[in-house]
């Protein structure tokens, strides 16, 4: 048979997720793809058309897209498009949907990196993803978005895999806080495998940058296939996420080309918070004074986040002292442990140093035995309720040889004087310092690795979007 029926027949016959385009020399005027849950975009362009993973890499060509569904197969000519349904072979009328981006966000724009660049973005990012969404006059969070009633569920299960489980983890401490109901984070790739318990009761949240991680998922098809309610929080619109999802929150972070996640990370955590204090208005366990005064610090937050990249010389220097460092150890507690997690990753996939998060409360039970002269230890050591505790493990950490580095409150001389290396950002409420923590910790991965010449953009052995398992 010809190029089509080949393909068609062989998809048939395979099993799993893919995303492919076959070619065939015999065939001058088409060539065929097909998608499994896997990402497929078919740019759109005048006697021209175009396919690619991702919308980034089709922008310099066109911004009309088609996004294929799982078992569809499209033929792709020159001047035309047809899409066709593989299990009953009919043709389709695919949607072309114009992409709100310009060509410009795929380019560096004086930053040596993108993932330089798009640390700079975070406070543009931040105002974007609350946008519409705080509401000052009334105190309230709206996210329009949503068809969901929220006393309906008795627990919370999050579920995703890399800097998107961190967030989750920030985002367990804001629900517990402020909603008052219990919530579980596991990793997706664990999540899948376990049989996990669920109730018709559970809400599960999946959260993914790209739309399209592989173990997330899955673990997503599982959930909605035992008829569990689910909702996605996904940067990328019509993703297979986000398609699949009862209901979706977009984090509006923009495109992000760097593979180590940055500005998405806080967007992500930002949606977390925002639904946090929307549930517990729903539930009535946040009052409307409290629900004030973080609104007030929503607001203020992007002039604060622009203060923080001001630090960066400061950051700079000190990563400087680190660049041959073979270990690092990061320390936070409550909400700032997670922080520690993500500040390590960033290190660790970037720089190629090993690093290790922990619970500073943790530290007497087998990490303290790697502290000595060569390996730093980075201690996240806001104002707050948890700063007694965690300035006891400085000093258990500083009578061990370790060398301190910490990120502490503006104005902080007593912590400051026990530390060798500090990072004085904004004291802000206990529930948005991972926001002013995590750039300085992005920072510090940046230009270690800046300085000992990986490619930052695009680590070895690692991808932007995990699409296989």
């Amino acid at each position: 048979g010809d190029l089509f029926d080949s393909v068609m027949n062989a998809i048939g016959k395979m099993e799993g997720s893919y995303a492919i385009a076959v070619l065939s020399e015999r065939e001058e005027n088409y060539f065929v793809v097909a998608k499994n849950f896997s990402p497929l975009i078919i740019g759109v362009g005048d006697g021209e058309n175009f396919v690619a993973s991702d919308i980034p890499a089709l922008l310099p060509y066109t911004r009309r897209i088609i996004t294929l569904s799982e078992y569809e197969i499209a033929k792709i000519y020159r001047d035309h498009i047809e899409v066709y349904d593989i299990r009953s072979r009919t043709r389709i009328e695919p949607e072309t949907k114009t992409v709100d981006m310009s060509p410009v966000v795929a380019e560096k724009e004086g930053h040596k990196h993108f993932m330089h660049k798009e640390i700079f973005e975070t406070p543009k990012v931040f105002t974007d993803t609350m946008l519409g969404r705080i509401k000052r006059e009334s105190a309230e969070v709206t996210l329009e978005e949503l068809d969901l009633d929220f006393s309906n569920f008795n627990r919370i299960i999050i579920v995703a895999c890399g800097t998107s489980f961190h967030a989750g983890l920030i985002g367990r401490y804001y629900l517990e806080q402020l909603s008052k109901i219990p919530v579980e984070v596991d990793y997706a790739s664990e999540f899948r495998y376990r049989n996990p318990v669920l109730r018709r009761d559970d809400l599960i949240v999946v959260i993914s940058q790209s739309g399209e991680t592989a173990d997330t998922l899955g673990a997503l098809k599982d959930a909605k296939e035992r008829g569990i309610k689910s909702l996605a929080i996904c940067n990328v619109m019509n993703s297979s996420i986000a398609r699949l999802a009862d209901n979706v929150i977009y984090t509006r972070a923009g495109i992000e080309i760097g593979v180590a996640s940055t500005k998405a990370f806080i967007a992500q955590t930002e949606v977390l918070l925002m639904l946090s204090i929307l549930i517990g208005s729903q539930r009535g366990s946040i009052s409307k004074s409290e629900r004030e005064r973080l609104i007030e610090e929503f607001i203020r937050m992007p002039v604060i986040l622009k203060q923080t990249l001001s630090l960066e010389q400061v950051v700079k220097e000190i990563s400087s002292k680190f660049v041959r460092s073979r270990d690092f150890i990061y320390l936070g507690r409550g909400i700032n442990f997670p922080v520690a997690l993500e500040g390590a990753l960033k290190l660790k996939e970037i720089s190629y140093i090993h690093a290790e998060g922990y619970a500073a409360g943790e530290m007497k039970h087998g990490p303290i035995a790697l502290i000595d002269e060569d390996v730093p230890v980075l201690v996240i050591a806001n104002r707050g309720s948890n700063l007694k505790k965690i300035f006891s493990n400085i000093l258990e950490a500083k009578s061990r040889g370790g060398i301190l580095i910490g990120i502490v409150s503006k104005g902080d001389d007593e912590t400051k004087s026990h530390l060798d290396h500090s990072i004085e950002v904004e004291d802000v409420n206990e529930y948005f310092q991972p926001f002013v923590n995590s750039i300085p910790l992005q920072l510090i991965a940046y230009h270690i690795a800046d300085m000992k010449g990986t490619d930052v953009d695009q680590p070895r052995n690692l991808a932007k979007s995990v699409t296989v398992e």
